[in-house]
């Protein structure tokens, strides 16, 4: 393996892991009918004139499988923190008690539940391209190589192996995680 491979190689490898921490970060906003805080992750509140992700301002727990609760520092901005919550759409109704906001998870109904699972499909399959995409990117750089004449034939095509190698296995990875967060959907 020459260096240019190995560089070209490394180069499309790393790019697909981050494809699969896309991947795992994507799917863990993904309601399910059980507690998770990273549902919250893409949801900021108005603080001190600026845009601030929830976790930052308050504590963010999961006393109970179907609730969680938000427990600010500073109490002055539980409005705004139910504000946000409700302009996130998540489907979420938060109940404000004055010290604390709890969001109680509803039963997913079969109608989302199958909803979500399309949902994790066109995620997956975005993923899927990406990574396909990252092969085509390496297939053009050895193509080059090749043509260049800084790699022979033989070695051209055993880059193309191997990369293709790396590919099937990223792919099976988003496979498998779509897998899992599919039966995690459709668990009642």
């Amino acid at each position: 393996m020459t260096n240019e491979f190995k560089s070209i190689y490394d180069q499309a490898e790393a790019g697909m892991k981050k494809v699969i921490d896309a991947t795992k970060k994507d799917f863990s906003t993904l309601r399910t009918g059980r507690a998770n805080t990273s549902i919250l992750d893409r949801v900021t509140v108005e603080y001190y004139g600026s845009e601030v992700p929830i976790n930052q301002v308050a504590n963010i727990s999961v006393p109970e499988a179907r609730m969680i609760l938000i427990q600010p520092w500073d109490k002055s901005i539980l409005p705004q923190l139910e504000k946000a919550i409700q302009k996130a759409d998540l489907g979420l109704n938060p109940s404000n008690d004055g010290s604390v906001i709890r969001l109680v998870i509803p039963q997913l109904t079969e109608e989302r539940r199958k909803e979500l699972v399309k949902i994790a499909k066109k995620e997956a399959e975005e993923k899927r391209v990406a990574v396909r995409n990252l092969r085509r990117d390496a297939n053009d750089q050895l193509k080059k190589l090749e043509k260049d004449g800084i790699v022979s034939e033989d070695e051209y095509k055993k880059g193309l192996d191997e990369i293709q190698k790396l590919t099937d296995k990223y792919i099976e990875q988003i496979d498998r995680l779509l897998e899992n967060k599919e039966a995690e959907i459709l668990e009642v």
